[in-house]
């Protein structure tokens, strides 16, 4: 069977990601790639370095990965629909709603297949704990808490961390709860000089009743990146910078000194630490699409749920902003 003819337009810091693992994946041949700005990273290995995406369609593609900044995905996504070429873009979607819900039509009405880069699914640490929350594992779930934290990146210019890193955390929350958000209300700052904030806090419910909570900043100087989700019968806390999924079970054994059972309300019980298989959540992204644009089973994250992910960060930015929550109902 011949190979997928993929292109790759963005050659900044992932998108030289996204050329390595294209380069390897099986059944797929890298055949153009493109950058406006050239290629600081050596990304193109030699290829020819096309100027813009016109130039990447003339070449011949099945299918291309969008990596440029998130103010050009408009125009690039839709240049591709109208040229009748699989995409995949970066997250997020677009820069506000009316750009993600233009490329969600687009594709659709053309029949691609289409899908957003939120790489957090494709953590191994995240999808075991999904898998074992669909199993019931953990019961109700009652509230899902991310942390997300580091220094800033240069790499990012034209959105605040809202955009950048907080949809990381929307997506992610709504996939592993399998809801969609009801309401949010956020706090922002504005800490390092730049038009765009550069740390939130936000509290939100989701259509079940699971209250969530997101911690986000450009500002630390230690990087992490924690899931926890508590339910009736214990915790989950994934660590997805190390692809750890970790459970603290309520206990089972009665706690006979009175004035600590008043105060713990449950009893510590036994912690599992799983041994889980740690492929590269990039790689595991780009098979996903891969057999989707072969018509194979595969879950990708469409364009339609990246614009509900956009949606909800544009109500945390107006939540934070008006100084009250907003409904997303």
């Amino acid at each position: 069977m011949a190979k997928l003819r993929a292109g790759l337009i963005g050659l900044g810091m992932m998108g030289r990601h996204h050329a390595r693992v294209l380069r390897s994946l099986e059944g797929v041949e890298l055949v153009a790639v493109a950058d406006a700005g050239g290629d600081h990273y050596g990304a193109a290995d030699g290829m020819e370095v096309l100027p813009d995406v016109e130039s990447l369609i003339a070449v011949g593609i099945d299918y291309c990965m969008v990596a440029v900044p998130t103010a050009f995905h408009d125009e690039v996504g839709l240049t591709l629909a109208a040229a009748g070429v699989h995409t995949m873009i970066e997250k997020p979607l677009a820069r506000d709603v009316a750009g993600a819900r233009k490329l969600a039509e687009a594709f659709e009405q053309s029949g691609l297949v289409a899908a957003v880069g939120h790489i957090e699914r494709y953590n191994p640490s995240l999808q075991s704990l999904r898998t074992r929350l669909e199993a019931g594992e953990l019961g109700e779930v009652y509230q899902i808490i991310t942390r997300r934290q580091g220094p800033f990146p240069s790499r990012i210019a034209d959105v605040g961390v809202v955009k950048d890193l907080a949809t990381h955390d929307i997506d992610l929350t709504a996939w592993v709860a399998q809801q969609p958000y009801t309401s949010v209300a956020a706090q922002t700052a504005h800490k390092s000089g730049r038009e765009f904030e550069d740390l939130v806090a936000v509290t939100g419910l989701l259509a079940d009743g699971t209250v969530t909570s997101h911690l986000v900043n450009w500002l630390s100087p230690m990087k992490e990146r924690i899931t926890v989700v508590t339910g009736d019968r214990g915790t989950f806390v994934a660590d997805t910078l190390n692809a750890d999924l970790t459970f603290h079970a309520n206990g089972i054994v009665p706690t006979e000194w009175d004035d600590i059972a008043r105060f713990r309300g449950v009893t510590e019980g036994d912690m599992i630490r799983y041994a889980i298989a740690k492929p590269e959540p990039l790689r595991t992204e780009h098979e996903a699409f891969r057999d989707a644009v072969l018509g194979r089973q595969a879950d990708i994250v469409t364009m339609r749920q990246g614009l509900a992910t956009v949606a909800v960060a544009e109500a945390v930015i107006e939540s934070a902003r008006r100084g009250r929550s907003v409904d997303l109902s």
